[in-house]
């Protein structure tokens, strides 16, 4: 799907890196500037992100040079900027979110005020901050669509959501990485609205088993990706963005990622531990405060997504219900 056309910056920075096609040709990789102007890498993000420390060099020369083919955003479909491998999700990761929940789910005989929760909970955010683990699941690469397309609902998700995060985008290979070491086998960051039904977390059938990670998160095109990924030399500091959701033009998710409890590089060494971390990975760092469930409206045919993070642009996304067979 096409972008809207906008005056404004795209993004931040000199450059991004994205998938692009035109009308009846193959996606092909493109470098984007922040005026919309789109030059053909003919390759595939991937196999930047592969070389990712070599090409860096050359696609600073690339968008500083006003010669060769640049071809105008308008004119062009956007695609997800990456098909990844492998994709890593975090979940209960924002301080504010946590506590929203907590709260939300406190037994009816709770003899503590609400402020008394509140400050609880809040401590034992902070000591799981300081002491303990990030919670991180693993997700599907066929749920990725582009930041346009339109985002099919299910016909047995009975509670669909939004869940608007920031993405950290894997180049160099990272196993058993220090939190210190971690950043540099970042290529970059981009959006992703990690979708979840949320009546489908839990198996109500075995309730001993927990979450049902594959069932609630993993419908084709449930993570709208992008629009492009804007190279980690441009994001100053990724504890400092706002991520915003906007549902049929009314904010309900605009929080700081300083919310977060473990920050981007936590979060990548973190996985490092167990798994090989691979060029175009995704590491979602979860989601904001301002989730469907917090409101008490979930996602239904014709609303429409914006989302926004800080430096990284938007994506817009339509939802359709799909027909029940």
């Amino acid at each position: 799907m096409k972008s809207a056309a906008t005056s404004a910056p795209l993004f931040t920075g000199p450059f991004a890196v994205g998938t692009f096609s035109a009308p009846g040709r193959t996606p092909s990789a493109g470098l984007v500037l922040p005026d919309g102007r789109v030059r053909d890498l003919r390759t595939t993000t991937l196999a930047l992100l592969e070389r990712w420390d070599e090409e860096l060099p050359r696609l600073h020369d690339l968008a500083s040079d006003p010669t060769g083919e640049w071809l105008s955003l308008d004119g062009l479909d956007v695609h997800a900027p990456v098909e990844p491998r492998q994709i890593f999700q975090s979940g209960a990761n924002y301080r504010q979110h946590v506590i929203d929940l907590e709260l939300a789910h406190r037994a009816p005989d709770d003899p503590r005020t609400v402020e008394e929760a509140h400050a609880e909970i809040a401590a034992i955010m902070d000591k799981r901050a300081a002491e303990d683990l990030p919670y991180v699941f693993i997700g599907l690469p066929t749920t990725i669509t582009g930041p346009y397309d339109d985002v099919v609902l299910p016909s047995w998700a009975k509670q669909p959501d939004w869940e608007l995060e920031l993405v950290a985008v894997i180049s160099r290979p990272a196993h058993r990485v220090t939190a210190e070491e971690a950043l540099e086998h970042v290529a970059g960051y981009t959006i992703a609205n990690d979708l979840t039904d949320r009546a489908t977390v839990f198996r109500r059938d075995m309730p001993a088993i927990g979450t049902d990670w594959l069932r609630c998160k993993n419908a084709p095109g449930f993570t709208p990706l992008g629009p492009w990924i804007v190279p980690a030399g441009s994001i100053a500091d990724p504890s400092d963005l706002r991520v915003t959701l906007k549902l049929n033009g009314e904010t309900m998710q605009d929080e700081s990622t300083k919310d977060m409890i473990f920050g981007v590089a936590r979060m990548v060494s973190y996985i490092s531990q167990t798994a090989r971390l691979l060029p175009g990975d995704l590491v979602l760092t979860g989601s904001p405060a301002g989730n469907g469930m917090h409101w008490g409206r979930l996602l239904r045919d014709g609303d429409v997504m914006d989302g926004s993070v800080t430096g990284l642009g938007a994506q817009r996304t339509r939802c359709v219900a799909e027909e029940a067979s």
